[in-house]
């Protein structure tokens, strides 16, 4: 019976989610899964994220553990992915993705609405900040990092806070110091932390970053669904195993979604941490993708919605794409001064 090593961040968060893939891959696959753990840039780097290299600071060293031979495939948020291309590795299996939206867990149960003017808010991305300012100028934003544990202990009488699961890092004067932080609803769903919940945020308030509430299932190329080395498999069939069971975990979708997002990002040449959001969903014949582009401080923001009846990985691509041109027409560039403003 082959073992496959399923390489992971060691977070909280992390730990689960590549669990819970490791055991769909192996009821799928019949073979025993064994978590790696892997120390990224993104773990041990201090200071806001934004700051820290950009896309790809939780992604490089699983990835060179997957080149390496350390582990077989890595899982990840696949926000957290760079959209261009791995030499040597393969996005083998999107499964089913999770709840799309982002959150408000306000100290005792307040609404966005009901914060009070000047409310402390805690959030470390950027997407979320500007528009957050964009939808209550009133609120003092602020940057914060940590795991999901350490963000909810800065706001007071939380569910849970008490407990401090996952060795959650307390910071003098950091705890219980803001009214509300905002966070995505997959990672608390996975975690079991909804009850920190006070509002799920509508599509209009706040959209989501490309490929949130999706896992990416990375893998190397001769072990993906439809490589040659995959489909032949070895003497004993390892991979031709693990690539079915990639395939079978794969959904058709989430992939299409999640790829129009992608393509929207790339061709903006937008980071992660870019405040740029974008959600796509298929409904009947149709692929629906809206997305918006805003100014850091909330002062502007240009939003567009286009669809596509190509249900394919290129038509996906191509309705980001031509998405992503629009909102270069209408300005987003100069917003955010995005790369991709340019070509």
């Amino acid at each position: 019976m082959q073992t496959v090593k399923i390489g992971t961040r060691a977070s909280r968060l992390a730990l689960t989610q590549s669990q819970q893939t490791a055991d769909k891959l192996a009821a799928i696959g019949g073979f025993t899964a064994e978590l790696v753990h892997v120390k990224t840039d993104g773990d041990v780097l201090t200071g806001p994220l934004s700051q820290m290299g950009g896309t790809g600071v939780f992604v490089t060293a699983l990835r060179d553990a997957l080149l390496t031979g350390r582990c077989d495939i890595a899982v990840h948020s696949l926000k957290d992915l760079p959209t261009g291309p791995a030499d040597g590795l393969r996005l083998a299996a999107l499964p089913a993705r999770e709840d799309v939206r982002d959150v408000l867990c306000a100290r005792d149960g307040l609404t966005f609405a009901e914060l009070p003017v000047g409310a402390k808010v805690g959030t470390g991305s950027p997407r979320r900040a500007a528009q957050l300012r964009a939808a209550r100028s009133d609120l003092e934003v602020v940057d914060i990092r940590g795991n999901v544990d350490t963000r909810l202990g800065r706001v007071a009488g939380l569910p849970g806070n008490q407990e401090s699961p996952d060795g959650a890092q307390r910071v003098d004067g950091k705890s219980g110091d803001l009214d509300a932080v905002v966070l995505a609803a997959a990672g608390l769903a996975r975690i079991g932390r909804l009850d920190t919940v006070s509002e799920f945020f509508a599509a209009s308030i706040m959209l989501p970053a490309p490929g949130q509430g999706a896992l990416a299932v990375e893998c190397r190329a001769g072990d993906a669904p439809g490589s040659f080395g995959a489909v032949t498999g070895t003497a004993t069939g390892a991979p031709g195993v693990l690539a079915q069971a990639l395939a079978a975990l794969d959904d058709a979708d989430t992939r299409l979604s999640v790829t129009a997002e992608r393509a929207l990002l790339a061709r903006l040449e937008a980071g992660c941490s870019a405040p740029v959001g974008a959600l796509a969903h298929r409904k009947g014949s149709l692929l629906y993708l809206e997305a918006v582009v805003c100014a850091v401080d909330g002062s502007a923001a240009v939003r567009l919605r286009k669809a596509t009846d190509s249900l394919t990985e290129v038509g996906a691509t191509l309705l980001g794409i031509d998405l992503a041109e629009e909102l270069l027409l209408q300005g987003a560039g100069e917003l955010a001064d995005l790369a991709g403003t340019g070509r």
